[in-house]
């Protein structure tokens, strides 16, 4: 497949230590790699911008929802064909990128899970299990890890799932639009490191997360 249409979108925050790594390897199977730049203290956008990588900034921190919205909207624009979306801390391996382009050739959507492990948080592994429950009975969508922000989509895919969530709700959000709109799917396992310095959904978010589904799901039906 061709490369020059297909986008990396990498929503960072204070990720100046990992993120020469993910970009450098994310080049190697897309034609362009964007950054958000949600607002970082640090060197984060300087040093993406020396890695090659096209770097949009956000003036202050939105969330992670707003920065990966705003990286799509800038690579559809540009003329995306497809979009890999990937963390910037480096618990997502650049390498499994292939594997997303080569699914996206018959569907509209790859989502992916995080292999079982120990070193897991606790509090993310049921979190997931309940998370991915609930989504299984209101959307008829069955994923092993719903909050796995490694994902790949279609141009015209993101046109039908682009979300209003500001923050870590996207992930569910965006699973919410693709059972409404009975988008192709499927998913593949990955492997995640877990660093000492966990971000990512706590269990405010979970709950969140799981009161926006019904709200998506019997009020709010855009």
């Amino acid at each position: 497949m061709e490369t020059k249409n297909i986008y990396a979108v990498i929503p960072a925050y204070n990720e100046e230590k990992n993120i020469i790594g993910i970009i450098k390897k994310t080049k190697k199977y897309v034609g362009n790699v964007i950054v958000v730049d949600d607002g970082s203290k640090d060197k984060t956008k300087d040093v993406a911008e020396k890695a090659g990588a096209i770097v949009l900034r956000h003036l202050i921190n939105l969330g992670k929802g707003a920065t990966l919205k705003t990286g799509c909207d800038y690579a559809v624009k540009k003329g995306a064909k497809f979009i890999i979306a990937l963390d910037a801390d480096a618990q997502h391996n650049p390498d499994d990128t292939h594997r997303f382009i080569e699914k996206l050739k018959k569907y509209d959507i790859v989502f992916s899970y995080r292999k079982a492990s120990s070193k897991m948080p606790l509090v993310l592994r049921f979190g997931n299990w309940f998370i991915s429950n609930v989504v299984r009975i209101l959307y008829g969508i069955n994923l092993k890890d719903t909050q796995c922000g490694f994902r790949a989509f279609s141009k015209e895919a993101y046109n039908k799932i682009r979300w209003n969530a500001s923050d870590y709700s996207m992930e569910s959000e965006i699973i919410s639009k693709a059972g409404k709109q009975r988008l192709k799917y499927v998913q593949i396992p990955i492997q995640t490191v877990y660093s000492d310095k966990y971000k990512g959904t706590t269990i405010i978010d979970g709950v969140k997360i799981v009161l926006n589904m019904f709200w998506w799901k019997f009020i709010n039906n855009k």
